[in-house]
């Protein structure tokens, strides 16, 4: 199967950049540690689930803001995420639940940081 550039699927970078910190940020809501092979595993699964692809280096600076915005510019952005707030973040199907608040603000400071 072809997989396209994902700069040539609009949204698709800010989408996947908020995908990776609602991950980061619900991994260690659940284990207090910032684990990169979950960053590393949900790029794979979200490249794979929307049929793109990605440079290595651009993924490497992509994990590096989505860990730097878990990190500290959720707090500064007044985002916090609770145990109680996990589940909410995705879906079923373990994407993200665009009909959340959390998730809303999420993308909004996630697409002013590309």
């Amino acid at each position: 199967m072809h997989k396209l550039d994902i700069d040539k699927v609009p949204g698709s970078r800010a989408d996947l950049l908020c995908f990776l910190v609602a991950t980061v940020v619900a991994s260690h809501t659940l284990t207090y540690e910032w684990r990169v092979d979950h960053l590393v595993e949900s790029f794979r699964i979200w490249l794979a689930r929307n049929a793109v692809s990605m440079d290595w280096l651009d993924r490497v600076l992509l994990g590096q803001l989505a860990l730097k915005i878990a990190k500290r510019e959720l707090k500064d952005a007044g985002i916090a995420v609770r145990q109680s707030d996990v589940q909410a973040l995705f879906t079923g199907e373990m994407t993200l639940n665009h009909a959340s608040t959390v998730v809303q603000k999420m993308m909004k400071l996630c697409k002013e940081s590309l």
